[in-house]
């Protein structure tokens, strides 16, 4: 597939849903599963949801590094693409499917040895610590799968083919889609049932992704100094996901110090919140796409009119999503366990949820467009700002304070508030406009 060679406007609203409705699937699977999962497990009581809960959220810090390679990727790959180097853009797939592996082999081994301190460290009492660290575990070994389909995503993105990791994700989490209850209830398996489902759907993602790039190409051999070069201009993405990984697990650590029934909810609003996040993200993946195909090929006009349409669309989405959220608040904490007390607590959150969505939905559409154009520099600063600024300090004042759930996610309108005054005041601005085939630092 190469750039359109016919004249047109490739940030025309067609061009965006062709790739952002692909990515939609792509993006929704996997917190779909995991909603899934947690409502089989939420059905076993409160004690396994919060196992989940604090389970999920460490691993977690994998998904962030799978962002990172796969956001990473799709940038450089994407100015490649544009400036007419196809093979160049797998390239970039090759080496940093090479540099997932490697981190992913570090990651599980490091989940299997401290998964006991980390459970202990974020649960709130010791039942829930053992059963955590238990289906961390096993977890953990679906973490190599899981980065490599990440490296996947992003050469695919990059060269703008969205349909094969449509076909491989949606392929993979229907499979565990249905192995999760099997193996959770007629076969007795419980929340080792849970784990191992989701190893299946990370090991055959990334065994698919890994299978499709040699297909691609003969030059698989790793190039050191290339993967070097790929860590060394990732380091911003990998600080500014360093960030959300310390906000997310700080506020389950102070909502795990308000009871398991706080716990439980937290994590059904959080999923959901993911849920949401990784389904508005769509548009900002065209955007990842199409941005850096413009900027490679030295159009700076197509490249803000994606920015344009794609802050446009972000909003709107979002304004649609957070409707549905606020439909759905009697409803939906309901799918996901039958304790009252988790309901009430749901309650908390719910508010917050809704009125944060359409604030949101800019700041990823907008996230998009700066990491098309590799301006990960400015997104971590602004990140950490508000991360250290917002979001910490107002959870752990909820906590001294006794604040709840309510705290937890005032310290969330914080951080969206902090990104969303950031990334418009850089988009206005224009600097993030760079042309050429790489960004230079």
């Amino acid at each position: 597939m190469s750039p359109p060679a016919d004249g047109s406007r490739t940030a025309s609203a067609r061009r965006i849903a062709s790739l952002a409705l692909p990515a939609l699937v792509v993006l929704a699977a996997e917190p779909l599963y995991v909603l899934v999962d947690t409502a089989v497990v939420g059905h076993l009581g409160a004690v396994p949801l919060a196992v989940v809960a604090v389970g999920g959220t460490t691993m977690s810090v994998a998904v962030w590094f799978g962002i990172l390679l796969a956001y990473g990727t799709t940038g450089r790959a994407a100015r490649r693409f544009g400036a007419g180097d196809r093979d160049g853009a797998v390239a970039e797939g090759v080496q940093a499917s090479w540099l997932a592996l490697a981190v992913g082999l570090l990651l599980a081994l490091l989940g299997l040895l401290f998964a006991g301190p980390l459970a202990r460290a974020l649960a709130g009492n010791p039942e829930t610590a053992d059963a955590a660290a238990d289906w961390l575990r096993i977890a953990v070994l679906g973490i190599p799968g899981l980065l490599l389909a990440a490296a996947g995503n992003g050469w695919m993105r990059g060269v703008q083919d969205t349909r094969r990791p449509l076909t491989i994700v949606l392929g993979a989490n229907l499979l565990s889609a249905v192995l999760c209850p099997v193996l959770v209830y007629p076969l007795g398996l419980g929340l080792t049932g849970s784990a191992i489902a989701n190893v299946t759907a990370q090991s055959v993602g990334g065994g698919l992704f890994l299978a499709a790039l040699i297909r691609e190409t003969r030059e698989l051999r790793p190039v050191p100094a290339v993967i070097l070069q790929q860590v060394v201009l990732g380091r911003d993405l990998l600080i500014r996901g360093g960030a959300f990984q310390v906000c997310f697990l700080s506020a389950t650590a102070v909502a795990s110090r308000f009871g398991v029934a706080a716990v439980g909810a937290h994590q059904i609003g959080l999923q959901l919140w993911f849920f949401a996040a990784l389904v508005l993200d769509a548009v900002a993946i065209a955007a990842q796409s199409l941005v850096g195909a413009a900027l490679g090929a030295d159009d700076a006009d197509e490249a803000r009119d994606v920015a344009r349409r794609v802050t446009v669309a972000g909003g709107i989405s979002a304004v649609v999503f957070a409707a549905l959220v606020a439909a759905g608040a009697s409803v939906v904490p309901r799918w996901f366990t039958g304790d009252p007390a988790v309901h009430d607590q749901a309650a908390v959150i719910w508010p917050w949820f809704v009125a944060l969505l359409p604030f949101a939905g800019v700041v990823y559409a907008l996230d998009g467009v700066l990491i098309g154009a590799g301006d990960v520099a400015f997104l971590r600063t602004s990140t950490v700002i508000g991360a250290l600024l917002g979001f910490l300090p107002m959870i752990w004042l909820s906590y001294a304070l006794d604040l709840g759930l309510g705290g937890v996610w005032a310290g969330l309108g914080l951080l969206i508030m902090t990104r969303l005054v950031a990334v418009v005041w850089r988009w206005r601005s224009g600097r993030w406009v760079v042309l050429g085939v790489a960004r230079q630092p």
